[in-house]
């Protein structure tokens, strides 16, 4: 695996840089040598920081984890990393794509499904094309963090969230 590590408000320095290694050095098993992981460390106030992505062909693996400590974070961010790894493993078997980015083994390997993923509810609802902002203020009176419309300037499906810090984010399908 090939280390990609930023600081954001803070040094990155060779116990840091050494402890990410280790760490998410572990999930060397599952993926090829060439896999690239992109790791920021931040500090806010008391917040440290750390973000995990890992670009596999057509999906990211990210986590992104927060504490009183670096160290603390960094061995948090691995297990839940680990645990996605597992998840996705199972359904790259059932499609048999992307599995070139991993290793021979880890796919031979089974895993308990100790989270599988279980729909429990579906809503239907009618899609009336509008303007960005106005699915904002749609979805602050629903009372919702994230609401799914018809884009009227481009007849697209979109979806509008709320962002940290009060700011909103707006995801529209690449063409």
């Amino acid at each position: 695996m090939k280390f990609i590590i930023v600081g954001k408000n803070i040094e990155v320095t060779e116990g840091l840089k050494s402890a990410v290694e280790d760490k998410i050095g572990k999930l060397e098993k599952y993926f090829t040598p060439s896999t690239e992981v992109h790791v920021t460390l931040s500090v806010e106030k008391e917040r440290q920081k750390i973000e995990v992505t890992i670009p596999v062909k057509g999906n990211i693996i990210r986590s992104e984890q927060v504490s009183s400590d670096m160290y603390i974070s960094i061995d948090l961010v691995e297990e839940i990393i680990e645990r996605q790894l597992k998840k996705y493993k199972t359904k790259l078997v059932d499609q048999q794509q992307n599995a070139a980015f991993f290793k021979q083994e880890y796919m031979e390997k089974d895993f308990m499904d100790e989270e599988e993923v279980k729909i429990i509810r579906t809503k239907k609802f009618d899609i009336k094309p509008m303007y960005p902002e106005d699915a904002c203020v749609q979805m602050e009176l629903l009372g919702h963090n994230f609401y799914v419309f018809c884009n009227a300037e481009t007849e697209q499906v979109n979806v509008v969230y709320k962002r940290k810090g009060g700011t909103y984010g707006l995801i529209e399908p690449e063409a």
